[in-house]
Formats: structure tokens, C-alpha cells, sequence
């Protein structure tokens, strides 16, 4: 028995761990979670949860008394829809620091980073933590595992504020001690994290941080990449330089385009914020502020963050003064619904609304379901949103031969983007890869291993995350989609005439490039062609 389910299994009583094996044995019958588990309470009339029934599975495994039974597993994970994107995501908080930003719509507390409440789910993980980085990523993978998930492709997501505005210094050491959690060891330095982390048992596979427009800069994009960054959210809020300057948000529409153009020119993959309700905005001018993101600005994920009435914001004052009225819940609703069937293919909608609990609301909407709202209504229309996330195939089994391949080009900022991607015959979207054609040289932004090279930004195959090396019939991971992805989009490449295909590589997913013929430059993986 290895360490980590010996210790899982320490927690239980030899009866409580005796009790779970009965109940999964009636589970494995045929019988449902729910009922097998209220069959059997316990001494004290409770019942047992999730975590218990995952922890005497994985003894009975190592024990070898059961064979690994990956649908038994399926049915007692709790939450099982955290994997089913085929990562694991982790999201740590920053410190505390001065933003900035003087946006009149974000809360303050000095116990956070700018913009976040302490009651928020995923920020107060990081205030029970103090902020350590370590810990926070430790105790989440340790959480994660506890309930069934697989923790073995991670993407960290770090939060907290303008990411751009930390100390360089704090910066380094925060990710370094991010990833020495996920080797479970110390290192020296970032670069032996890094190393270590290429063959870990907790592989990064995506490094996501958040900042400002403005604080995009060619030797920022050096910095970011030297820390391992794959993935960069930016809040945009608007498309319109009165609403911005309204909102004392503090940078322009021209910020964020050059912002998303050398992003792109770099291969990261680009998250924006976007924010109706803004002062200043009506449901009218936010349905014609939102088409404007596709007008060359062309994201990859977007999250639809509705301005929320909060008391320590300075909107609050305006609010009291008249001099602004939130929008209804009946009113998102209908704007949402009105704008998600036109999102573009290639992107993916990543939230539709802030987890602040609703006792922070002052007024206006307080419904964190806003997404399953919005849902019900494009029901009721007869329409649907096309979106990645709306497409995803999630615990769906497919036939890899009926699968079909499809390439949806587009024309962005600074570059042709080419969406190749897997789809079953009723449109689930099983994988997808990201081409981008430069219409510039990435060089001189100071990216010397761009230099005439076609760009992967992201290879992504959907499904529930299976560790790697573990195959599971009808599963998408580990059938080789993303293989014949990248053949795809090297082909491509080849007959646009660049003379490299280059890959912005997470840290831990190296060894798959190398493995399909890439080599380690500065800041890139890339293949001559």
C-alpha cells in the first residue's frame, strides 16, 4: 500500500473503513450511492460522505482485494464536473497589495487582495493559509485527492489582484513554492522547481496569472514565461473609453488591444473579463459593447463578470446618491441570453457570474445560478449558446472513428488563428489545438525562439482527466487526439510557409513535446520544418 492511501485510510476506524466497504460493495451490485449509503448509518445516525467511500476504495486497490474500477470511482467522486474538463485546476490567492487600480466598482478589505471578499469559496482558502503559497496548494491537492479526483495534470491558477504590480522578487518565490507543493519537495531555485516538476507526480499543465492591460509590456511576456505562465486573464470590463473612464478604470480600448495582440504574438492563451451594469452602461450599449470582442480581439475564454453592488465599493456612494441603479436578475437574464449564442466556437465561457455570496450584495441581482438561468431561458427560446464549455464532452464516450475534424479559421489582431478541433457526430467537442499564424515577428518583442515560427498556443482534449499513462475505453484523454492535433497544425504550418512550429509548454507537460519531436529553446518548445 502506498504512502498516500495508507494515510488516507488512517484517518477512519477499522468499523467506519468496514461500513464503507459494505456500502460500495452494494454500489458495485448495482444499487445507487445515495441508497446504499442511507441503508447503513452510523452509530451516531449520521452517514457517511464521499470522501470515506474514496479512501476504503483506494485500500481495497492497494491491497490488491479489488481490481481498479475507474465507473465505481466515477460514481462516489464528489463533484466530479472539477475534472471533466481533463485538468485538475488549483487556485491559490496572493498577498495583500496596493493595486493600481482606483476602479470605483471594486470592494476593498484589507484583510484581501484588491477586489476580493473574504468569504468568496476560493479566497478564503487563501486567508485560512495566511497567503502561503505552499500551503494553499498542498492542502487543495490533498482536498482534491481525498475525494476521488485525480491531481496528477494541474493547472495553477494564481489570483490576487494585478499579478504584473508584485515584486518581482515575491513573484519568483510564489510560484517556485507553488511548484515545490506539487513536487512535494523543496528546491533551491525556480529553475530546479521547474526541472523537477517536468517528471513530478503533480505535473503543471497550465499557469494562469491575472493583471491589467496596461501592464502588458514586451519584457513583461519575457518574465511571465520565465515563471512558467501558459495563460493570462485580463480584465478589459469594456470596449468603451467613456465607460472605462466613468469607472475610473485607469487604462483604454488601445491598451487592451495591444495587450491581446502581444499576447497572442507570444502564445499565450488570453482569458478577458467582461463587465455589463458598468456606470454609465445600459443593457442596449453592453449587447453592442460585447460584439466589439470579437472585432479583433478574438479571446480564447471569457468570463461574464456582472457588476455587483457591494457597500465597500465607491459605486455604493454613487448608488446612494441616484446616480446608479443595478440591473435586475430578470434584466441579466435576458441580456445574457441575448448575447451567448452568437460566442464564436473557439471560445470558452468560463463563469457568468462572481461567487460573492449574495449577503454582500446590496442590490440588484444576488443569484450566484445566473449561469443555469440564463440556460433555461436559451431553453425556452429554442436556441443554444456554441461556446467550448456548451460543446465540452465531458463524461461522454466516444468512437475515435466517428469522430470528425474540424478547422474554423479566423482572423485576429496580429495573427490568422486556426481552431483545429475533434467532434462527435451530434457536435461534443472531444479536443481541440490552437494554431496562430503570425503576421509579425514575434522576435521583436524580444522572443528570439519565435523567429519565423508558427505558434501552438494550446493543445487541449476534453473528458474526464485520467492519470497519465492510464487508458480507459471510449475515454478522449490517451486516445491519441492531441497527437494527431499537433500533426494537423504542423502541416498547416509547413504550407504557410513558417520555417518552425513553436509551443508554449507548461513546465510539467515538456516531456510530451519532446516525445513528438519538439526541443527545449529559451522560452518555447519548437520543431524545425
Amino acid at each position: 500500500m502506498d504512502k498516500q492511501t495508507w494515510l488516507s485510510a488512517r484517518q477512519y476506524t477499522p468499523e467506519t473503513l468496514a461500513l464503507a466497504r459494505l456500502i460500495l460493495q452494494e454500489i458495485r451490485q448495482g444499487r445507487s450511492v445515495s441508497s446504499a449509503v442511507e441503508r447503513h448509518p452510523q452509530a451516531d445516525g449520521g452517514y457517511l460522505g464521499k470522501h470515506v467511500l474514496v479512501a476504503a476504495y483506494r485500500q481495497l486497490v492497494a491491497s490488491g482485494e479489488w481490481q481498479p474500477d475507474p465507473q465505481l470511482l466515477e460514481r462516489i467522486r464528489m463533484k466530479p464536473i472539477r475534472t471533466l474538463s481533463g485538468v485538475t485546476t488549483v487556485t491559490v490567492l496572493t498577498k495583500p497589495y496596493p493595486c493600481p487600480g482606483k476602479c470605483i466598482f471594486c470592494p476593498t478589505d484589507v484583510r484581501m487582495p484588491k477586489s476580493y471578499l473574504p468569504d468568496e469559496p476560493g479566497a478564503r482558502r487563501g486567508l485560512d493559509h495566511q497567503f502561503d503559497p505552499y500551503e494553499q496548494v498542498r492542502h487543495r491537492i490533498q482536498a482534491l485527492e481525498a475525494v476521488g479526483h485525480p491531481t496528477d495534470k494541474i493547472e495553477l491558477l494564481i489570483l490576487g489582484g494585478t499579478w504584473s504590480a508584485y515584486r518581482a522578487d515575491y513573484q519568483e518565490w510564489f510560484v517556485k513554492r507553488c511548484f515545490d507543493a506539487m513536487n512535494q519537495q523543496d528546491s533551491a531555485c525556480l529553475e530546479d522547481a521547474h526541472a523537477s516538476n517536468e517528471t513530478a507526480v503533480h505535473r503543471n499543465v497550465g499557469l494562469v496569472i491575472e493583471t491589467r492591460p496596461d501592464h502588458i509590456t514586451p519584457k513583461e511576456l519575457v518574465k511571465l514565461r520565465r515563471l512558467g505562465v501558459t495563460k493570462v486573464q485580463m480584465g478589459a470590463q469594456s470596449l468603451d473609453d467613456h465607460i472605462l473612464e466613468l469607472n475610473q478604470r485607469g487604462h483604454t480600448v488601445a491598451d487592451t488591444r495591444r495587450a491581446v495582440r502581444w499576447l497572442r504574438l507570444a502564445g499565450f492563451k488570453i482569458v478577458l473579463h467582461w463587465m455589463p451594469n458598468l456606470l454609465g452602461a445600459t443593457p442596449e450599449s453592453d449587447r453592442a459593447d460585447f460584439a466589439r470582442l470579437w472585432e479583433g480581439l478574438c479571446p480564447d475564454e471569457i468570463k461574464i463578470y456582472p457588476n455587483q453592488l457591494l457597500r465597500n465599493a465607491e459605486l455604493y456612494e454613487y448608488w446612494l446618491r441616484g446616480e446608479f441603479q443595478p440591473y435586475t436578475t430578470a434584466e441579466l437574464i435576458q441580456l445574457i441570453a441575448d448575447i451567448k449564442p452568437g460566442i464564436p466556437r473557439y471560445c470558452r465561457v468560463n463563469r457568468v457570474i462572481r461567487d460573492i455570496p449574495s449577503t454582500n450584495v446590496v442590490e440588484g441581482n444576488k443569484r450566484t445560478s445566473l449561469r443555469q438561468d440564463v440556460h433555461l431561458e436559451l431553453q425556452r427560446r429554442g436556441t443554444r449558446c456554441q461556446c467550448i464549455r456548451c460543446r465540452e464532452i465531458r463524461k461522454r464516450e466516444i468512437d475515435a472513428s466517428q469522430l470528425k475534424l474540424e478547422e474554423l479559421v479566423y482572423q485576429a489582431d496580429g495573427a490568422e488563428e486556426h481552431f483545429i478541433s475533434f467532434v462527435t457526430p451530434d457536435d461534443h467537442l472531444t479536443g481541440f489545438l490552437r494554431l496562430s499564424l503570425p503576421g509579425e515577428d514575434p522576435s521583436a518583442l524580444g522572443l528570439a525562439d519565435l523567429s519565423g515560427a508558427a505558434m501552438i498556443r494550446e493543445v487541449h482534449v476534453y473528458g474526464q482527466s485520467l492519470p497519465v499513462g492510464v487508458d480507459r475505453r471510449g475515454a478522449a484523454q490517451h486516445a491519441g487526439l492531441g497527437t494527431q492535433l499537433i500533426q494537423r497544425a504542423e502541416a498547416i504550418a509547413r504550407q504557410s510557409g513558417y520555417t518552425r512550429l513553436a509551443v508554449i509548454s507548461a513546465v510539467g507537460t515538456r516531456q510530451y513535446y519532446r516525445e513528438r519531436g519538439f526541443q527545449r529553446g529559451e522560452l518555447y518548445l519548437y520543431k524545425s520544418l
